[in-house]
């Protein structure tokens, strides 16, 4: 199992717009990736911060998960409502 952990800086104000553009990515991912057991957004309670929890059955789905057109076509959208860079961290279970 691959783990995953997206930490977000999102634009102050631009947070519907951002949970928008996220929740239709999110129900693209879910409805077609058989690979991806968990894939949802949460925010810091009071802060434009957000924090992607993302689970994969092996690596392979995760890298087949980053090619699909769905994602790389959200990314300029999600990338223009971020106020710095994302942090993305990857886990194995043991």
């Amino acid at each position: 199992m691959i783990g995953v952990t997206a930490r977000l800086p999102v634009q102050a104000g631009k947070e519907a717009e951002f949970e928008a553009v996220f929740g239709a990515l999110a129900e693209k991912v879910n409805a077609n990736e058989a690979g991806c057991h968990l894939y949802e957004l949460y925010r810091t309670p009071g802060t434009p911060d957000y924090i992607v929890l993302e689970r994969y059955a092996d690596r392979a789905a995760l890298d087949a998960h980053g090619k699909t057109d769905y994602f790389l076509a959200a990314q300029p959208a999600l990338g223009g409502l971020l106020a710095g860079v994302p942090k993305i961290e990857v886990f194995e279970s043991v």
